[in-house]
């Protein structure tokens, strides 16, 4: 799989556990950041979470080797499915300093409006800058 977007991602020392490496409860928050930022840069716009939004409703996280204190890392987001009104995006934590991936995580967000409380379908300008961005891919739209 071919990820065109990558963040990179500052480690603080409260990430490191007792033995030394990544504590596993802080990857979800580097898989946040990657999706945050893989959010604006590719709609090339702020979400307005009241309006229209996603939320998170499954995720999975396959850990795979360790990240240490000074090694660098980034996190690679793609998304691989598009539905009318969820989304399958795909992640990894990537080790720059090992050459390997750290972690991967599997996850599916739905269109949300927080005001009705209801699901939305994805609105279509995202829908089309999605597709121009993963141009592997070949999303109906």
């Amino acid at each position: 799989m071919k990820f065109f977007h990558n963040h990179p991602i500052q480690k603080r020392f409260s990430d490191i556990d007792m033995l030394g490496h990544a504590t596993n409860s802080v990857y979800q928050q580097y898989f946040d950041l990657g999706r945050m930022h893989y959010f604006t840069d590719v709609l090339k716009e702020k979400m307005d979470w009241q309006e229209e939004g996603l939320i998170l409703v499954s995720v999975s996280i396959n850990f795979m080797a360790q990240v240490r204190l000074y090694e660098e890392i980034e996190v690679r987001t793609k998304i691989v499915n598009l539905g009318n009104k969820s989304l399958e995006m795909h992640q990894q934590v990537y080790n720059l300093t090992a050459q390997c991936v750290a972690a991967e995580s599997k996850s599916i967000m739905v269109g949300y409006q927080v005001i009705q409380e209801t699901s939305i379908p994805i609105p279509q300008r995202w829908r089309e800058s999605i597709a121009k961005f993963e141009t592997d891919i070949d999303f109906e739209l």
